[in-house]
C-alpha cells in the first residue's frame, strides 16, 4: 500500500472530481467517502501520536480549521444580519434611485451584487437579489434573464476582491498567509476594472431588448420599503458587529488576530441575543463537510508525495519562469473552474503552490497565489455548472418561468470569462512580472 500510495490518493481525487462534476451525489458524501477511503487505507494515519511524539501524518493536521471556523463564523453573521431586511432595503433604495430606467437596473443591480458579494458568500448574495429582480421585472413587463445574467456573473466578480467574498479566496488566504488587506491592495484594483468591463459588455449586449413604459417605471420609483427593515434593534447590532468584524480583518497586521478568530468573535457576540439552535440550523453544513472531507483526500496526495511532484513538474514545464508559471495558472485556472467546482480546484492547487514557494521563494510565488484567486473565481462565469451560484440562479429562473440553457448561458460566460482573463493577463504582468 505505501509503494503505491501516491497513485492511489491520486486515483481517490480523480474519481472525487468525476464525480463531483457529474452531479449524481451529493459532493459532501462524496468527499467524505473519499475521507473515509484515504484515512482506511492508511494513506494519512488515524492516530495523533506515533512513537510518543506528535504524528505529523495524523489526518485533523490536514484539515485547514482557520479556513473551517472562518466559514461558520462568516456564515451565523451573515444569517443573523440578513434576518434584519437591511440588505433588500438597500436594493430598494437603489431601485428607486434609478428611475426606474431598465438599463440603469441593469447597471445598478450589478454594481451592488458585486459590492455586497465581496463581504457575503455568492450564494447568499444571488438568493438575496433573485426576490427582488423578479418583483422588479414583473413590474416592469420585461424579461428577468438579462438582469439574473448580469447579477450572477457580477457576484462571482466581486466575490474575488476580498478574503471573504469567495471560498477560494479564503482557502488561498490560509494557505499562504495572506491578510484580509493583501486581498484588497492586490486584487480590488483589477476586479473593479473587470466588473466595468463586463457590465459594459452586457449592457451593450441587453439595451435593445430593455425599455418599459413610463407609468411600470414609476412604479419603481414608488416602492414602498417602509416595512423591509424587519427589526431595527437586530439590524443595528448586526452592522455594528459587521463593522467590527471587518475592521478586525483589516487591522491584522496590528493586532495579530487571525480572520477566523475575529469572525468566531463576532459571531458569538451575534449568538447571545438569538437562539443558536434556529441560527445554527441555517448554517450550510454540506459545505462545511465537503471542504473537511476534501482537505483529507487532498492530505492523502500530500502525504504521499503527490503535491510535490505535481510543484516539481511546474517549474520544469515552464522552465522556471515566473511569467510562464503565472500564466499558465491564470489560464488553466479559469478554464478548467468553468468546468469543475472551483473549490476542490483550488484546495488541490494551494498546496502544490505553497510547495513551490519552498523551492523557488515568496517573491516567486507571490503572482502566482493572485492567479490562482483570478483564475479559480473568475473561471466560475463561464457555464452554468461553473460556480453554486450560477446553478442557484438557473433553478430558480427556471422555476419562475424563464429557464436559462446551459448553452446561453456559456454564449455570454465565455465572452465574460475571456474579458476577466485577458484584464487579468496585463494586470499581472504590469503590475508583477
Amino acid at each position: 500500500m505505501l509503494e503505491y500510495s501516491m497513485q492511489i490518493s491520486a486515483g481517490i481525487l480523480i474519481l472525487a472530481y468525476i464525480f463531483i462534476a457529474l452531479e449524481k451525489i451529493p459532493k459532501v458524501t462524496i468527499a467524505l467517502l473519499g475521507a473515509g477511503l484515504t484515512i482506511l487505507l492508511g494513506l494519512v494515519s488515524q492516530h495523533k501520536m506515533a512513537d510518543g511524539i506528535l504524528n505529523p501524518q495524523y489526518f485533523v493536521n490536514y484539515i485547514d480549521f482557520n479556513v473551517i471556523f472562518l466559514l461558520v463564523a462568516m456564515m451565523i453573521i451573515v444569517n443573523i444580519t440578513t434576518k434584519s431586511g437591511i440588505f433588500s432595503f438597500l436594493a430598494n433604495e437603489l431601485l428607486k434611485l434609478t428611475k426606474g430606467h431598465p438599463i440603469l437596473i441593469l447597471i445598478a443591480m450589478g454594481l451592488f451584487t458585486a459590492i455586497i458579494s465581496a463581504f457575503l458568500d455568492n450564494v447568499t448574495t444571488v438568493i438575496l437579489v433573485m426576490p427582488i429582480t423578479f418583483a422588479m421585472t414583473r413590474t416592469l413587463d420585461i424579461d428577468p434573464i438579462p438582469f439574473l445574467l448580469t447579477e450572477v456573473f457580477a457576484s462571482n466578480i466581486g466575490g474575488t476582491a476580498t478574503l471573504i467574498g469567495d471560498p477560494p479566496n479564503i482557502i488561498i488566504g490560509s494557505a499562504a498567509g495572506f491578510t484580509f488587506m493583501d486581498f484588497v491592495n492586490n486584487l480590488t484594483p483589477v476586479v473593479a476594472v473587470i466588473l466595468i468591463a463586463v457590465i459594459g459588455f452586457l449592457v451593450i449586449r441587453f439595451n435593445k431588448g430593455l425599455h418599459s413604459s413610463k407609468d411600470k417605471m414609476q412604479e419603481i420609483i414608488n416602492i414602498d420599503n417602509s416595512k423591509t427593515i424587519t427589526d431595527k434593534k437586530l439590524m443595528i447590532r448586526s452592522l455594528v458587529v459587521l463593522f467590527l468584524v471587518i475592521t478586525g480583518f483589516v487591522t491584522h497586521d496590528i493586532t495579530g488576530l487571525e480572520t477566523s478568530v475575529t469572525a468566531m468573535l463576532g459571531a458569538s457576540v451575534l449568538l447571545l441575543f438569538e437562539k443558536p439552535t434556529e441560527i445554527l440550523r441555517d448554517v450550510e453544513w454540506n459545505t462545511i463537510f465537503f471542504f473537511i472531507g476534501l482537505f483529507i483526500i487532498i492530505g492523502g496526495l500530500e502525504a504521499s508525495g503527490g503535491i510535490k511532484l505535481m510543484a516539481e513538474w511546474i517549474i520544469r514545464i515552464t522552465n522556471g519562469s515566473q511569467e510562464a508559471a503565472s500564466m499558465l495558472i491564470l489560464w488553466a485556472s479559469g478554464i478548467i473552474s468553468g468546468v469543475i467546482d472551483n473549490i476542490p480546484y483550488t484546495a488541490t492547487m494551494s498546496p502544490m503552490i505553497a510547495e513551490i514557494q519552498k523551492t523557488m521563494g515568496a517573491e516567486y510565488t507571490t503572482p502566482l497565489w493572485w492567479c490562482l484567486s483570478l483564475g479559480a473565481c473568475l473561471g466560475g462565469n463561464m457555464t452554468i455548472i461553473g460556480a453554486a451560484a450560477n446553478v442557484i440562479v438557473s433553478e430558480n429562473a427556471a422555476r419562475e418561468g424563464h429557464p436559462i440553457s446551459f448553452l446561453r448561458f456559456m454564449k455570454y460566460g465565455t465572452i465574460v470569462v475571456l474579458i476577466s482573463l485577458l484584464i487579468s493577463t496585463v494586470y499581472i504582468n504590469f503590475k508583477y512580472i
